[in-house]
């Protein structure tokens, strides 16, 4: 069955990044001249997903709105005769693709945001993008790839990474399993934050998934753990004793635009990107000491 549908979870507060997450939803904060979710969306979109389901909260409005057409900016853009913005704001999202809020009336976890859009699901597979992470790609779109894997062995994906194994208890941590010496890609067992000394490998969960419907069924039933959070990986570790569940290890770079560094390493990394910015931005950093 083709995936098309993918669940963006928007209702968190990220309190990793007040004060200006405060009045400025984190999925809202501009890498260059684009907010997160902007990249995150065309990452969807570019992989063949036409109905986004935002699960937001009832203060994120700035987001709903960015999503929607503007005509009072448009007729002034189209006055002014600034074709190329005009452009720009009024194919944020193509005509093909489908937007919809769902609501998380209490910040109970990711685990629970992704149970707020299982109406909207229905029996299809789907996709999970984590809002705040942006990926880039070396070659082909790595969130394709993963519905690729998907469609192909009908078993749910989750991109890995491998980081520095000092660095594993800040990451869901997968093991997988070894065949004549070597690993697979079959997943055996994960873990959420294990302390270094424990983790299974130093494979970590990097924030998109493709998933089988029957997820729903498990995270019905987790528990919610001391925070009082509904957790997707306890959710995922019931899905493995059902059905098979595969690793796609990441092809290119990683930002957590949740945390403050590794915001600002985007911000870098996207503007060295763009041909009108990237000779001023390296003039800059050749003056700094």
């Amino acid at each position: 069955m083709a995936v098309k549908k993918a669940i963006l979870p928007v209702a968190g507060f990220g309190t990793r990044l007040l004060p200006a997450s405060k009045s400025i939803p984190k999925e809202m904060i501009t890498v260059v001249d684009r907010p997160v979710i902007d990249y995150v969306v065309q990452e969807a979109i570019e992989a063949g997903i036409d109905t986004l389901i935002l699960v937001t909260h009832p203060a994120k409005h700035a987001i709903e709105n960015y999503f929607d057409r503007d005509a009072e900016l448009e007729a002034l853009l189209e006055k002014k005769k600034k074709y190329d913005l005009l452009q720009q704001i009024k194919h944020i999202i193509p005509e093909h693709v489908t937007v919809v809020t769902v609501r998380q009336p209490e910040p109970l976890g990711l685990g629970h945001a992704v149970l707020c859009a299982e109406k909207v699901i229905g029996n299809d597979p789907f996709v999970v993008l984590l809002p705040d992470v942006l990926v880039d790609s070396s070659d082909k779109n790595n969130l394709a790839q993963m519905i690729e894997q998907f469609e192909q062995h009908q078993a749910s994906q989750i991109m890995v990474e491998d980081v520095a194994p000092e660095c594993v208890d800040k990451y869901g941590i997968v093991r997988l399993e070894e065949v004549d010496g070597q690993h697979s890609n079959n997943i055996l067992g994960l873990v959420e934050k294990p302390p270094v000394n424990e983790a299974p490998s130093t494979l970590a969960i990097v924030g998109r998934y493709v998933f089988t419907p029957e997820i729903f069924k498990y995270l019905h039933l987790a528990q919610a753990d001391k925070s009082g959070e509904i957790q997707l990986t306890d959710a995922m570790a019931q899905l493995l004793t059902e059905q098979k569940i595969q690793a796609v290890t990441l092809k290119g770079e990683t930002y957590d635009c949740g945390s403050k560094i590794g915001y600002i390493q985007a911000i870098i990394h996207y503007t060295l990107k763009r041909d009108d910015l990237n000779t001023q931005l390296m003039d800059f950093l050749d003056t700094i000491k």
